[in-house]
């Protein structure tokens, strides 16, 4: 079974090597949404559940939205393009969450990166 959340951050950046527009500072609204997966606990406070909510929240929240918001994201990657920017996120969010199975990362409401567990362990 899979559980998700969704998370809201603002930030800007610059993509250094883009041909056009986006060579510019810019900004974003950016959706995350984090998947998951693993057995339901058959105990303790989270019984029936596969993680508790409000504990994904603080995770994520202490990991990537207090990191990420209302900041240049140029200052924590080179490159900060969408793909980058997901797979910061993996990095900062699988140690403490092991049953991690997938992030999308929406930079408009359009157009967003995927990054599961089977590409992150390959």
């Amino acid at each position: 079974m899979q559980i998700r959340k969704q998370f809201h951050f603002e930030a800007a950046h610059v993509l250094p090597h883009h041909p056009g527009k986006c060579a510019q500072l810019h900004g974003h609204s950016y959706r995350l949404e984090v998947a998951v997966r693993g057995p339901l606990q058959t105990a303790g406070p989270a019984c029936g559940m596969i993680l508790d909510f409000d504990e994904l929240k603080s995770i994520v929240k202490t990991e990537v939205i207090d990191a990420l918001d209302h900041r240049s994201l140029n200052d924590l990657m080179e490159n900060p393009t969408c793909e980058a920017i997901v797979t910061w996120i993996w990095q900062r969010l699988r140690s403490r969450l092991g049953a991690l199975d997938e992030l999308v990362l929406w930079e408009t409401p359009t157009s967003c990166a995927v990054l599961r567990a089977s590409d992150a362990a390959g």
